[in-house]
């Protein structure tokens, strides 16, 4: 096991190494010089002269990349084009908050999906299957946004139970973060949750026509024991990746949930990075999300060798 971590961990060093190359090649290929929408009105040739150099973007681009990488890799990553302050202090401060969207939107449709999904293939065919069935398709073909909208003129706007927008950090006051997250947190669990309802049941239903389930059935042990130790067990494997996914997915950021609930996230700051022309903020960005994705896979890969001992790791 422990080989294997450090391969991965190799390997993940090198998918990085390939994504700051791509984002740097990318910004290049961006219209409009990230020093002068910087200034703004308050241009000058000198001061605009001055803060090039400063950024590096004086230098051939192969000099700019290594310098770059270079600090990446003591975890400097460079200076905010907008704001002169370091990125990687305000990525970290924005990493609180899509932690905390994430997790309690990956646990809501947990909530939801698992039961639903487990009862809809255990009872296959009948209404609540169909119920679901519908469900899942709902979250799948509505948009977020959408389904973010209507909740704020909701539960907002008409029944007045919760804020419109706005983010708390739960260490200063975990009721108003609750009240504060409790929309954003829905409207992004509902899509997770209709796609994990989806492949619980097909999953599940899967695993109720193997022989050793109808084996055991056969043995006269209970449908829970039989549901839990031999059907859920086996059903997990597929599901597990796909909550690994959705998980990945929002800890990069909605970026259009964040906006339209102006939750300062990881997603917000990658789009504002995006509209400022802030060339050093939004490769942090980037690079911080592709740093998740890898870690959760990794994790996932660790994980399936735990819920089933005939999966190996080396």
């Amino acid at each position: 096991m422990g080989r294997f971590v450090i391969r991965r961990l190799l390997q993940s060093g090198v998918v990085l190494l390939g994504v700051t190359l791509v984002v740097f090649l990318l910004l290049q290929l961006v219209p409009g010089d990230p020093v002068r929408v910087a200034l703004g009105t308050r241009f000058d040739p000198q001061t605009y002269e001055a803060l090039r150099a400063r950024a590096g973007l004086d230098r051939p681009l192969v000099v700019q990349y290594l310098s770059y990488l270079g600090n990446a890799l003591t975890g400097d990553l460079g200076v905010s084009f907008r704001s002169g302050r370091p990125v990687t202090s305000i990525v970290l401060e924005r990493l609180p908050a899509t932690l905390s969207l994430a997790a309690t939107a990956v646990a809501f449709a947990v909530l939801v999906a698992f039961p639903l999904g487990v009862l809809s293939a255990m009872r296959s065919g009948s209404l609540l299957d169909h119920a679901a069935r519908v469900f899942s398709q709902f979250g799948v073909s509505v948009p977020d946004f959408w389904m973010g909208i209507m909740g704020i003129l909701l539960f907002a706007g008409v029944l007045g139970w919760l804020p419109p927008s706005g983010y708390v950090p739960i260490t200063e006051d975990p009721a108003r973060w609750a009240s504060h997250v409790v929309l954003p947190a829905v409207t992004v669990g509902l899509v997770t949750a209709s796609i994990l309802t989806r492949f619980i049941r097909s999953s599940v239903l899967e695993v109720l026509s193997e022989d050793y389930v109808r084996t055991a059935e056969a043995k006269g042990l209970r449908a829970r024991v039989v549901i839990m130790r031999h059907v859920l067990r086996n059903a997990l494997i597929p599901v597990v990746t796909v909550v690994a996914v959705q998980l990945a997915s929002l800890l990069g950021g909605v970026i259009v949930i964040e906006v339209l609930f102006a939750w300062p996230g990881v997603g917000r700051l990658t789009y504002d990075a995006v509209q400022a022309r802030d060339y050093p903020v939004l490769q942090g960005a980037v690079l911080l999300v592709a740093a998740l994705f890898l870690l959760t896979n990794l994790l996932v890969d660790v994980l399936y060798a735990r819920l089933d001992p005939r999966i190996s790791v080396r």
